[in-house]
């Protein structure tokens, strides 16, 4: 067994490959979303991430949301970029080559309970031990310094407690959640800063001694709604549903609002001069908005006044008028909108790849965008298990007889 320092060369990409994190290597013992997505955001930007699964089952991602032909479509993103070997880690062959894998690895991302990462020792505490300088991107549900670190938790839950489901939707309806996994997302996304994080210290201290990154899923939403601490704290109000509008927003329109051929526009001012803007629309006196005090007494009112000019005007018409007096709008788009709207064109936001079971599929492009070090898609969600024998015999220089013996015995 010779563990190598390379990453598994796959993808159609030379020795010259220039994508910003070409050479990182990671090893994901996660499943689902927030974990896994961290891996997808760098994976898109270059780094060489194996995602292990459970042999037969899989990662229970590989089955959610609508399907065509029996193919899953959401999994055909959300891994994209990786590889996926299989790997029972309910055996000790399996942690065996688990723990070769956090060694070949510079970050490993888990998101099992923290029992059973102690129980396997594939925690922190352990893997630290035989790779000093590893980073791990540790998600839970409720945090590993709480009680409640063995307690199950979904991305929902953690919305509930962000905060932010309690100030979404309007003040005579229910709390609501976002249409999407939005606490599973963030903290994909926090998890993906955190590690560049530790990889920066990484680079820049020779007394590194690895970083263990303890992410629940309520943390990265609680951290972004940044004033509702501090306005409880100093003023003792408990921020509430506003609808569309923002509590802390010192801006007199901020909403939405339906055209009379059916379509939804949003419109928002941030600034003095914007509010002015959309009284200009509905033709009030702008000396009338001057400041924010002023703005505040006339909020009901202009936004009353916009409701009823949107709702004489067609979208084209609005979109046509807000941009000739600067006010800030936009169609609330649909994905046909999307797909067709010339600014997400001329960004090249969607790629067209071709996926083995479905042809050529559309997806977002990668992001963030960057100019010299540019990432890319070039391939979607990987078969289960299909680059089992490169990363066990390029990475941890398994021959192909120990692999067919591995797999034989259901190790694999």
């Amino acid at each position: 067994m010779s563990i190598t320092d390379k990453p598994i060369t796959t993808e159609p990409f030379g020795p010259t490959d220039l994508r910003v994190l070409s050479g990182l290597k990671i090893v994901e013992f996660a499943h689902v979303i927030a974990g896994p997505l961290a891996g997808t955001l760098m994976a898109d930007l270059g780094a060489d991430v194996v995602h292990v699964e459970d042999p037969g089952r899989g990662d229970p991602q590989r089955n959610a949301g609508p399907a065509k032909d029996g193919t899953h479509l959401w999994w055909k993103v959300s891994a994209r970029n990786k590889k996926s070997v299989t790997l029972n880690l309910r055996t000790e062959e399996g942690r065996v080559l688990a723990r070769e894998l956090a060694m070949w690895a510079d970050v490993v991302i888990c998101n099992f309970r923290v029992e059973t990462l102690e129980k396997w020792e594939l925690d922190f505490v352990s893997l630290n031990k035989i790779n000093p300088k590893l980073i791990m991107l540790q998600v839970t549900g409720f945090g590993n310094t709480s009680s409640k670190r063995n307690s199950p938790g979904f991305g929902k839950v953690g919305e509930a407690m962000s905060g932010v489901v309690n100030i979404t939707g309007f003040p005579d309806g229910p709390p609501v959640h976002t249409g999407f996994s939005h606490g599973d997302s963030v903290t994909g996304l926090m998890g993906a800063f955190s590690v560049m994080a530790a990889l920066y210290r990484k680079n820049t201290d020779p007394d590194f001694r690895g970083e263990w990154i303890d992410l629940a899923l309520y943390d990265g939403l609680f951290r972004l709604i940044e004033w509702q601490v501090i306005f409880y704290d100093q003023l003792g109000e408990n921020p509430t549903r506003v609808g569309n509008e923002l509590s802390a927003a010192p801006a007199a329109v901020i909403n939405t609002f339906k055209t009379s051929d059916d379509r939804w526009i949003t419109v928002t001012s941030g600034t003095p001069r914007s509010v002015q803007n959309v009284a200009a629309l509905v033709g009030e006196p702008i000396e009338e908005y001057a400041t924010a005090a002023m703005q505040v007494v006339r909020k009901a009112r202009l936004d009353e006044m916009v409701r009823q000019w949107i709702l004489q005007h067609t979208l084209e018409e609005c979109i046509a008028e807000m941009t000739r007096l600067e006010v800030v709008a936009s169609p609330i788009f649909t994905v046909e909108d999307i797909l067709a709207d010339p600014t997400y064109r001329e960004r090249e936001n969607v790629v067209e790849i071709e996926d083995p079971d479905l042809g050529m599929v559309k997806m977002q492009n990668v992001f963030p965008r960057l100019a010299n070090y540019a990432g890319k898609v070039w391939r979607t969600a990987p078969a289960l298990g299909e680059d089992s024998d490169a990363v066990y015999g390029g990475a941890l220089g398994r021959t192909p007889e120990q692999i067919a013996e591995l797999r034989a015995a259901g190790t694999i």
